[in-house]
């Protein structure tokens, strides 16, 4: 029997030998497309960054972002060492200085009382902002290269928050009905193995559209809504790239062969973005079977993600 040898996974305490400083150092790392898409990983949010060291007031944020597909911004806050009060503090003011939809504290140790003050701002604050309390640790196994690991301390009860925007009187009945139909394609798509390593999960909001990464920030999945016309469309938004739609424009022929699509290119010249979508009839009517109507966004955006990435 060949014997392997093994060795010990050792944590790196001091976070500054590998990031002196917090703006100079750890913000631009963090900020690179494989870094924040870690961290979109570990909390299941997905992050575009627009601005590193965003001014407010007198104060600077150490990262102003948005949740890819939204307009909802995202305050980032870094902390190389254990919580405490001022950042607590700061967070709050960024993200009324920025009108923020979540917040993420990313820090070296969370206390307790910070820890609780998270879950309490969570538990009582609208479902219009959510605070993730993240911890960055650091591994290394005899001299291998150092890794990084993100670790949720706690994020958004998500559930909750969805039950009571649901559940508002003050919810429009459209906005009611988009909900429970993106919570069912929740309880549906992740059950699908192959869907599930695809994409990252969202939560279901009360919007017409859900949007799914791809892994790069120049283009997403839009899955879109048309109750009163009974119709489901997959979009494949590309935000403010006419590059990226030229060029897969230029293989459209092999697109659609591969997939076994017709897709409509809308290049959109008098608009910054750009898509390609295709569209299905699907009926809505209160008891209706949705599986085969969540088999086909599923099928068609699993297609989009694989085929077209090859030609970006």
């Amino acid at each position: 029997m060949t014997k392997i040898e093994l060795s010990k996974l050792k944590e790196i305490s001091d976070l500054r030998s590998v990031w002196p400083h917090e703006a100079q150092d750890f913000t631009p790392w963090l900020a690179q497309e494989k870094n924040i898409e870690y961290l979109a990983d570990v909390i299941g949010l997905e992050i575009t960054v627009e601005e590193k060291e965003s001014s407010i007031g007198e104060f600077s944020a150490d990262i102003l972002a948005k949740e890819t597909g939204t307009d909802r911004k995202i305050i980032i806050e870094n902390q190389l060492e254990n919580t405490n009060h001022d950042h607590l503090g700061k967070i709050i003011t960024y993200a009324a200085g920025k009108n923020a939809s979540y917040v993420v504290w990313i820090v070296k140790h969370a206390r307790e009382e910070h820890k609780a003050a998270i879950e309490w701002l969570n538990e009582n604050t609208t479902d219009d902002i959510g605070f993730f309390l993240c911890e960055i640790k650091l591994y290394q196994i005899d001299d291998s290269k150092i890794a990084p690991m993100f670790v949720a301390v706690s994020t958004p009860n998500g559930w909750k928050k969805e039950q009571k925007r649901l559940e508002n009187e003050e919810l429009s009945e459209s906005r009611r009905s988009h909900g429970i139909f993106w919570s069912a394609f929740n309880e549906y798509a992740w059950k699908n193995q192959k869907f599930a390593k695809t994409f990252r999960r969202h939560e279901a909001k009360p919007d017409h559209w859900y949007s799914l990464s791809i892994g790069t920030s120049k283009a997403h999945i839009n899955l879109v809504r048309f109750s009163r016309a009974n119709s489901v469309t997959v979009d494949f938004w590309i935000p403010n790239d006419k590059q990226t739609f030229d060029r897969l424009y230029a293989h459209k022929n092999e697109i659609e062969e591969e997939t076994e699509i017709e897709f409509n290119w809308c290049r959109m010249d008098d608009k910054k973005g750009s898509s390609v979508r295709v569209k299905d009839n699907f009926t809505f009517q209160k008891g209706t079977d949705l599986s085969e109507g969540f088999d086909w966004l599923m099928n068609v955006s699993m297609k989009i993600k694989t085929i077209f990435l090859k030609y970006m």
